[in-house]
């Protein structure tokens, strides 16, 4: 499985961005799918997660300002992400949850929240 996250870029604060996820193999629609971050300096932290049922979970980081949904027939995960924050500047990633699921984490894709 491989697993592309594209959608990031410069907003700024208060503004919104929605990032999705592309996955390529057949387990995707099985497995649980995180979005995790990185910020300079920082380690990756995850932000939210949703299973292959579309049960959700979210971090402090993400709760009430990100919303984390799956679409299995196109093999995508997106992360809206609203208020965005200088604070929610990091590289952002998709992979898997469960450490048996997680494969390369690839280059991500940049959000730059500007104050």
């Amino acid at each position: 499985v491989q697993l592309q996250a594209s959608g990031g870029g410069l907003v700024q604060a208060g503004g919104s961005l929605r990032l999705s996820c592309a996955a390529s193999g057949s387990i995707f629609s099985s497995s649980a799918i995180g979005w995790y971050r990185q910020a300079p300096g920082k380690q990756r932290e995850l932000v939210a997660s949703i299973s292959s049922s579309g049960s959700t979970y979210y971090s402090n980081s993400g709760k009430d300002r990100f919303t984390i949904s799956r679409d299995n027939a196109k093999n995508t995960v997106y992360l809206q992400m609203n208020s965005l924050e200088p604070e929610d500047t990091a590289v952002y990633y998709c992979n898997g949850l469960l450490p048996s699921t997680i494969v390369s984490w690839g280059r991500g894709t940049q959000v730059t929240v500007s104050s």
